[in-house]
């Protein structure tokens, strides 16, 4: 007879973000709620914002693509941190995301 496996539930999908109180990040000056574990891509997604950067060449909007940390499309500017990648960062009580735009610096440059 097999013994029945017992989850363990922070383990689960719904463990990480389910454990512990929702807190707040803001985009662009905007509260946004966010829940421990949740990725400031994941964050923005939930509260509807699908964009938080624009390219550098026609200024198209870009938000998560992959979500996995393979492409740079979700790049975001982060605590004034420009280039980082938001699926990847977990998000933090009090973290400011602002919309990047191009390249993330404030001079062009060579």
């Amino acid at each position: 007879m097999r013994r029945a496996r017992r989850r363990d539930p922070a383990r689960s999908p719904a463990g990480p973000a389910g454990a512990g109180s929702a807190f707040e990040i803001t985009f662009d000056g905007r509260p946004v709620p966010a829940l421990p574990g949740q990725s400031i891509a994941a964050a923005l997604w939930a509260a509807s914002v699908l964009s938080w950067r624009t390219t550098r060449v026609n200024g198209r909007p870009r938000g998560a693509f992959c979500g996995i940390g393979s492409c740079f499309e979700c790049l975001a500017t982060v605590n004034g941190r420009p280039n980082l990648r938001a699926c990847l960062l977990p998000a933090r009580p009090g973290d400011a995301v602002t919309t990047q735009e191009g390249n993330g610096h404030a001079a062009p440059r060579p």
